[in-house]
């Protein structure tokens, strides 16, 4: 997606050659056209895919998934990390690692809101090593729904993510795949991944 390409380059900030920072436009100040593009092109590559819920997980994950909620007309379910008081019964739970911030959260989504009449999309902002992908993966499962694929926004291509999904036999869609971060610049996978 090109907009968004030019976005990263644009805004994003590398730290290191396995961390971009895109806070200004994705997941802490979240730029709104950019999110309803997005949305729109999740839409699109999952057109026929007869979606009938879209599972995330917060924070970041909520805002593309949002738009493309809005624009496939479906309901969003986002996992939580941390329970409120109000969220005790009947939960669908998974443990997530994530090494960017080198901790693991116990996510859960109440089991009211999947069955297994759902046709899931999951939509995250980054794919690394997958771990949360494959929480979310786990979530749906364990509520007998279908999965129609995984939608990411960014997609590190030099880490193991995307491989892990395709082992689980998951499509995967990412807008926007990083070949490399090396030298203080991004460059960008422009072919198709192998599946």
């Amino acid at each position: 997606m090109k907009r968004l390409q030019e976005k990263m380059e644009q805004d994003g900030r590398i730290l290191s050659e396995h961390v971009l920072k895109v806070d200004s436009f994705l997941n802490h100040q979240i730029d709104p056209l950019l999110m309803k593009e997005i949305g729109e092109e999740f839409a699109n590559r999952f057109a026929s895919e007869k979606i009938t819920k879209i599972v995330t997980l917060e924070s970041s994950g909520i805002a593309p998934s949002v738009m493309t909620g809005l624009v496939l007309d479906v309901p969003v379910v986002f996992a939580r990390k941390r329970q409120s008081l109000t969220m005790t019964d009947d939960l669908l739970t998974a443990n997530v690692y994530s090494f960017t911030k080198e901790t693991a959260n116990r996510i859960a989504v109440s089991n009211a809101f999947l069955s297994a009449d759902d046709h899931v999309l999951i939509i995250d902002d980054f794919l690394a090593n997958g771990q949360a992908a494959l929480g979310l993966i786990d979530i749906v499962r364990q509520a007998g729904s279908s999965i129609a694929g995984v939608g990411i926004v960014i997609e590190k291509s030099f880490q193991n993510g995307a491989e892990l999904l395709y082992q689980e036999g998951i499509r995967v869609e990412s807008l926007a795949r990083i070949k490399s971060l090396k030298e203080g610049k991004i460059e960008f996978k422009e072919e198709e991944p192998e599946k």
